[in-house]
């Protein structure tokens, strides 16, 4: 099973100012609350390896990124899109190769429980690979929310592993505590890598 499913459409989403203001009036149900956008990035290009079945060299040309709290999606100016959901990212990281800065991602289909509640194991799943480029100037903000987002939803498999709760970042909307590493080192705790650098300031998964 592929980490992308193919879109045509926009998931539902509201602003941040817009949940401040639901969750300020007592709805009848915070359930129904839909799922806030985090950040809207234009003008970006996106590369997928293996390539995307469906999803061709003209639909990554360009776009726009929304980092919702449910779901990452880019939307092709063609008028398709994916969205991924954040279990599926294993890792995350700011690159910045000779080829141009970018945000880097390897993409993998989460353990799910079966029906005795134990994690099942998926031997045959492939990683993927997806590199986000979007201006350079915004590449600290897009770590960032994309960091927000994937830690309001960590791998099943970790917490099975009984991490520690401060490996998870707070998604107050006060952002991210700084990372005292240097730029070889911008990693994602919430990917939870301890690896350097490989092939072109790629990063290996732990």
């Amino acid at each position: 099973m592929s980490p992308f499913t193919l879109i045509t459409a926009l998931p539902s989403f509201i602003s941040l100012e817009q949940h401040r203001e639901l969750v300020a009036s007592t709805p009848g149900s915070f359930s129904d609350i839909p799922p806030v956008l985090r950040h809207k990035e234009e003008n970006v290009s996106v590369a997928i390896d293996p390539p995307l079945e469906g999803f061709g060299t003209e639909d990554c040309t360009s776009g726009t990124l929304y980092i919702i709290e449910s779901v990452l999606v880019f939307m092709s100016i063609t008028g398709r899109g994916f969205q991924v959901e954040y279990p599926s990212v294993t890792l995350h990281a700011v690159s910045r190769a000779d080829s141009g800065p970018s945000i880097y991602c390897q993409l993998d289909d989460p353990p799910t429980a079966d029906d005795g509640g134990q994690l099942g194991e998926d031997e045959g799943s492939e990683m993927k690979e997806l590199v986000i480029v979007p201006s350079p100037g915004s590449l600290d903000t897009i770590f960032e929310n994309l960091s927000i987002c994937a830690s309001l939803h960590p791998d099943p498999a970790s917490l099975s592993d009984g991490l520690d709760d401060d490996a998870f970042v707070n998604a107050d909307g006060n952002g991210l505590e700084a990372f005292d590493g240097d730029e070889s080192q911008e990693l994602s705790e919430v990917g939870r890598v301890r690896s350097n650098f490989v092939n072109n300031s790629r990063y290996a998964p732990y």
